[in-house]
């Protein structure tokens, strides 16, 4: 199984767990993130498309999971996907290049 394969299959009861254990992170973030995240003068597409291309940049494995997963979810192709994954490459360089695999195997786990 690859690593976003079991990322997506474990992600619920993780966040479940965490969760059970400290609500008050998960909520505030999720009011957060429900607040920003929604339709507004970017499209929900868009604005999923600038957070994958930040959680590459910043080499957040779960980020450019979630954010691969919700960009296809919100309508974006797997060129447009990469085509962020290459901004972030472009202002974050080597390093940050180094992760556009994790956006592939993602794309991949979900079947694009």
């Amino acid at each position: 199984m690859s690593e976003a394969k079991n990322f997506y299959a474990t992600i619920p009861a993780k966040m479940e767990n965490m969760n059970s254990h400290i609500p008050s992170i998960p909520t505030g973030f999720g009011g957060m993130f429900a607040k920003l995240m929604g339709e507004g003068a970017i499209s929900v597409m868009q604005k999923e498309l600038i957070a994958l291309g930040i959680g590459v940049a910043q080499r957040c494995s779960p980020c450019i999971r979630m954010h691969v997963k919700k960009c296809l979810e919100a309508g974006a192709t797997k060129d447009q996907i990469l085509e962020a994954a290459g901004v972030a490459v472009m202002m974050g360089g080597g390093p940050t290049f180094m992760y556009t695999h994790e956006v592939i195997d993602a794309l991949e786990a979900l079947g694009h």
